[in-house]
């Protein structure tokens, strides 16, 4: 009587179908299940068998060995469990370990899974009955098994230093080292955190973060799945469901936000993390996932972090290298110290949290405002950073260069914890308001203070500079201020809310204006300045000797200009004896030279200096001041010289930089920021306009027009293009706004055919251009593929130059993969190794015939200009030799031969830098 299988009743070896005895036993061979008769028995008629499989599945995971698809034992024990779940009984997945021939992979798998079982296919060479892929699998599974959870260490301590994106289906490594890690004991991923040197953080970015578990992965996690299988369940091995007893309890109130508590393998992880601090991947990453941390994590993070303060404080030098050594982005510098402290103080804006202005101001008009609602405004307002990955993100990771700004790390913008502030804050006009406002001064002034201090924090601010002016360029209302950004309604509350009190508490108002001045940063500068520009405010000696200080710095700072010429022409006339003579001697010496770059030509400092003294000058006699002589005779003389030199009728000339477009008002005037037409036919017409002699910050927005309206942009172009127009400057602008992520596929999709038409002589002005547009599709594309292989040989077949230009302190640049990543060529060649690794190419499975005679081409050293193409290829060296080894040996391995000492060098470079770099590079 066999017995039944389940865990607790069960733990042996079972010949269900019967053991031939040692000796001859008529009793014991009528036993055996041999005949079709037999079968029947076993499985219909008596059913003993059907009832031992059907519990056999419905407690074990059950994998077949040895059999064949259409063997009678498989059919009848997988009708039973068939027939089992037309019961509505819930089984395991079934498996099974089945021979397929090379290139019969697809058709083997839906014939196994027709039959309800999940294969797993090992390879037997066509016209042979060789198994020993077999034979090898369970030799490696056993060993792994008897080793128990030594072999899944095993198994992390052989891995864990390989690159992830090197692993195949033949040799799926990471899958088995995702199996090892999960391992609920927790000590692969022990052995992961703790190995030397500390693996690469692209095993987070890529297998750790994949979504490749699902509903039958649950248990492997120590989570009951419930019976009905949840199909659309993804999750990762650092995202996923928790057991019940690291589940916090379902509640009504708590102390505070309740978070999952950690296994044992997520505890590991967290401290591999922490190994690469100076990884600004990983500010991204974590950024990009909401930007709050584990309270643990957020723990081991600030524990580091100051353990390695503490360090340096000491001398420790010999420790501190020592940590290097093994984890050479343990220890962050001082630009990733400043992005971990922005993290951790929770100043960094999560992309999943949305904050309601409008609902504020519901309650501001029922409620007036209460001490709670002036509490929540200050948390809607609070300002914050969004952290992005840089555009040129793979430039060079193995560059050694020190990075001297945040931006080389991240790309970075400064936000509020709310959106549309603008828009919101627009709709605000009312009583309730207006009342409000000045009991709102010392919030909105601390608000705009934090900002600025987190300007400076990121390198973008200090005493003498601040991104205000650009940001917002006038403090008075005026429809320069466009609303890019959020971040200045702080400037435009504080000034509202100052004008309030100035209505009805003037004296009030002076002192606050007066305290501004001595804050740090032109942004309070300029609320002074324009503050004093008010009638009765400022006393004038005071205004003029803020514009006196510091060598009358702020009295020729482009970032309080406006304010400056607002304060000039308003003010000016109230200008008296002492006072107006200190300031029109300030006018005269002119600016100071070291506000200026050091290699400025002499004959353009000296017209610059005139614009500056006449231009002030000018504004303060506008006023309705009478200059002193000295003054009056500069400013005739300048303008004497200078006859064209006349005051805008807009305040135009108050302005650093000026924007305008159609319905501006100063649309005809000549302009710096041209805005582009969003209508098709207008759009044609502006197209064929040819472009303004650039002139300082001369811009405008058809690279916006790219972006937000694509149909309209390439419609226009496209008419162009059929009148033969191809307007070099406008096609590369496109296609870099295409290139964009978001607008990429859809851009390839409909403009792949007119570009495919594009003259020779234009594709290699603006190939830069379309090269980089065609690296972007490659990794996704899904439609004309033959026309990125058609403008790939396009290109190579173009005479363009090798050289790229790119020095570094005047000499060129000893990178071959930044130089390979920038060039035409090598982004050509990079296009194509992504369409080739989108067939998931297999061992020995030969380069594809399309792609083979390009990538030879390349090969030819006696082409100087595709060394960018070889230096990314030799980086895939590994690849390109399992893939298509004959090939390799013939073409790509000759390229390290030190016979050729300057193809040796770049190739073993890039190629030993590939295999301790990311595949970024």
């Amino acid at each position: 009587m066999l017995p039944i299988p389940k865990n607790s009743r069960w733990d042996g070896l079972v010949y269900l179908h019967g053991l031939l005895p040692e000796k001859t036993d008529d009793t014991a061979l009528n036993r055996l299940v041999v005949t079709s008769g037999d079968f029947g028995l076993a499985y219909l008629t008596e059913r003993w068998a059907a009832r031992f499989v059907s519990e056999l599945f419905r407690n074990y995971v059950v994998c077949f060995v040895g059999y064949s698809i259409n063997d009678p034992v498989l059919r009848y024990m997988m009708d039973a469990l068939a027939a089992d779940r037309m019961q509505g009984e819930i089984t395991p997945q079934a498996w099974a370990l089945g021979d397929c021939e090379p290139g019969q992979e697809h058709r083997k798998t839906i014939e196994w899974e027709a039959k309800g079982v999940t294969p797993i296919l090992y390879n037997v060479p066509t016209g042979s009955n060789d198994h020993s892929a077999l034979h090898q699998t369970l030799h490696a599974w056993a060993e792994i098994y008897r080793d128990g959870v030594q072999g899944k260490e095993a198994i992390v301590v052989k891995h864990a230093l390989a690159l992830p994106q090197d692993s195949t289906r033949q040799d799926d490594f990471v899958g088995r080292m995702l199996w090892a890690l999960s391992d609920k004991s927790g000590l692969p991923a022990k052995r992961f955190a703790d190995l030397n040197p500390a693996p690469s953080l692209d095993w987070l970015l890529e297998p750790f973060s994949h979504e490749c578990f699902g509903h039958d992965d649950l248990a492997r996690f120590g989570v009951p799945p419930h019976n009905d299988v949840d199909p659309n369940l993804r999750f990762s091995l650092i995202s996923r469901p928790a057991p019940y007893d690291c589940v916090p309890s379902m509640l009504l109130v708590s102390g505070g936000p309740a978070s999952s508590q950690w296994d044992n393998v997520m505890t590991h992880l967290a401290r591999w993390l922490v190994r690469h601090l100076d990884d600004p991947r990983l500010i991204i990453w974590i950024a990009k996932r909401g930007g709050q941390m584990h309270d643990r994590w957020q723990w081991l993070i600030e524990h580091e972090l100051d353990r390695f303060d503490s360090m340096k404080r000491e001398g420790k030098s010999t420790e501190l290298d020592d940590i290097r050594l093994n984890a050479p982005k343990a220890i962050p510098g001082p630009l990733m110290h400043t992005l971990w402290r922005l993290l951790l103080s929770g100043r960094v804006k999560s992309p999943w949290h949305h904050s309601d202005l409008y609902r504020w101001q519901g309650r501001l008009k029922r409620e007036g405002l209460t001490t709670t609602l002036r509490l929540e405004l200050r948390e809607l307002l609070a300002p914050k950073v969004v952290l992005k990955t840089p555009f040129r993100w793979s430039d060079d990771l193995s560059s050694t260069d020190e990075p001297k700004t945040i931006k080389q790390l991240v790309d970075w913008e400064l936000v509020l914890a709310t959106d549309h502030v603008h828009s919101a804050l627009s709709d605000l006009a009312d009583e309730s308001w207006k009342s409000a406002l000045p009991l709102l001064f010392e919030d909105f002034q601390q608000l705009l203070r934090d900002a600025l201090d987190l300007l400076c924090e990121l390198g973008e601010a200090d005493n003498r500079s601040d991104r205000s002016h650009w940001d917002l360029p006038s403090i008075t209302p005026h429809w320069q201020n466009r609303g890019f950004h959020d971040w200045v309604s702080l400037i435009e509350l504080l000034r509202d809310a100052w004008l309030e009190v100035h209505a009805n508490d003037s004296p009030r108002a002076t002192r606050m204006a007066q305290a501004w001045f001595e804050l740090p940063y032109p942004a309070f500068k300029r609320l002074a300045l324009f503050a004093a520009s008010h009638d009765n405010c400022i006393p004038t000696e005071q205004w003029v000797g803020w514009l006196l200080e510091e060598s009358a710095w702020w009295l020729w700072s482009t970032d309080t200009g406006r304010e400056v010429f607002r304060l000039f022409v308003l003010q000016g006339r109230q200008l008296v004896g002492a006072v107006q003579n200190r300031l029109e001697t300030a006018i005269l010496a002119g600016p100071p030279r070291e506000m200026y770059r050091d290699d400025l030509e002499e004959e353009r400092w000296q017209d610059l200096v005139a614009r500056s003294v006449w231009l002030h000058l000018a504004k303060l006699n506008t006023s309705g001041l009478d200059l002193g002589a000295p003054a009056m005779a500069r400013l005739a003389e300048i303008s004497t010289a200078f006859p064209q030199w006349q005051l805008a009728t807009n305040e135009r000339d108050e302005f650093s930089h000026w924007m305008s477009g159609t319905g501006d008002p100063d649309y005809e005037d000549s302009r710096d920021v041209d805005i582009a037409p969003r209508k098709r036919q207008e759009l044609v017409q502006w197209l064929t306009k040819p472009t303004p002699e650039r002139r300082p910050f001369y811009e405008d927005t058809w690279r916006e027009v790219c972006r937000s309206r694509f149909f309209h942009s390439l419609s226009a172009l496209c008419d162009l293009a059929k009148e033969g127009v191809w307007p070099a400057d406008r096609w590369r602008e496109a296609l870099q706004a295409w290139a964009e992520e978001g607008t990429v596929l859809r851009s390839w999709r409909y403009a792949a055919p007119l570009v495919q038409t594009m003259p020779d002589a234009v594709l290699q002005e603006i190939a830069h251009g379309v090269t980089w547009w065609m690296k972007a599709v490659s990794k996704s594309i899904n439609v004309h593929e033959n026309i990125l292989l058609i403008l790939c040989q396009r290109v190579l077949a173009l005479p363009i130059d090798p050289g790229t230009g790119m020095t570094s302190n005047g000499a060129p640049i000893d990178k071959p993969v930044t130089e390979a990543i920038n060039h035409p060529v090598g982004q050509v060649t990079q296009s194509l190794i992504d369409l080739w690794f989108k067939q998931n190419p297999n061992d020995n499975d030969l380069l594809p015939v399309e792609l083979k005679p390009i990538f030879t081409k390349l090969c030819d050293m006696q082409t100087d200009r595709f060394r960018h193409g070889r230096v990314l290829m030799g980086s895939r060296l590994v690849t390109f030799f399992r893939v298509d080894r004959p090939w390799t040996e013939q073409h790509l391995l000759p390229l390290f031969s030190w016979n050729n000492p300057l193809e040796a060098k770049a190739a073993w470079k890039v190629f030993s830098g590939h295999r301790a770099c990311t595949s970024h590079c």
